[in-house]
């Protein structure tokens, strides 16, 4: 059986953390799908298409990585493109709280879907999207924590 992951998000943007988290799923599956899922409950900075635009960008150098977009459950998307493991990236605690219950959800959704936690890099652990808009929104130097594609795109949006 090929092994296919989901690894999804918002991405708003993508960070040092998430490619971060990619890169090292890419060495581990034969198939990532990077897949930005729509939330209503966020507000998003950056439309869906920019959000896979910066992605593309970012991960060209993996050419068993693809990059899609989603609205519905992850669990649909997985079985859709015959995807048998998720790919989530922990940084703390807090995380693992959050990821517990969505696990469970998909696991009864779904039992053929196996989730796969990634730790973070020590370096990343405190890094969100969130973090990183709002020191951008400050013109503050953001370079160590996203790549430079990305570092432009927020540059952009704060003008």
């Amino acid at each position: 059986m090929a092994s296919i992951a989901v690894c999804p998000g918002s991405f708003d943007p993508i960070t040092n953390g998430h490619l971060d988290i990619i890169q090292r799923g890419a060495n581990v599956f034969e198939k990532v799908f990077v897949v930005v899922l729509k939330n209503s409950a966020k507000n998003p900075l950056f439309t869906v298409e920019e959000r896979m635009e910066l992605i593309e960008k970012v991960t060209a150098s993996l050419p068993n990585v693809e990059i899609d977009s989603y609205d519905g459950l992850l669990v649909d998307y997985a079985r859709s493109i015959k995807a048998n493991a998720i790919l989530r990236g922990l940084r703390a605690v807090s995380d693992f709280e959050y990821e517990m219950q969505g696990t469970s959800m998909n696991r009864i959704l779904d039992q053929n879907i196996e989730t796969f936690f990634m730790m973070t890099k020590n370096q990343y652990s405190f890094l969100s999207s969130s973090i990183v808009k709002e020191v951008a929104k400050y013109d503050a130097d953001i370079s160590g924590l996203v790549p430079p594609e990305v570092a432009i795109a927020l540059k952009k949006k704060f003008k």
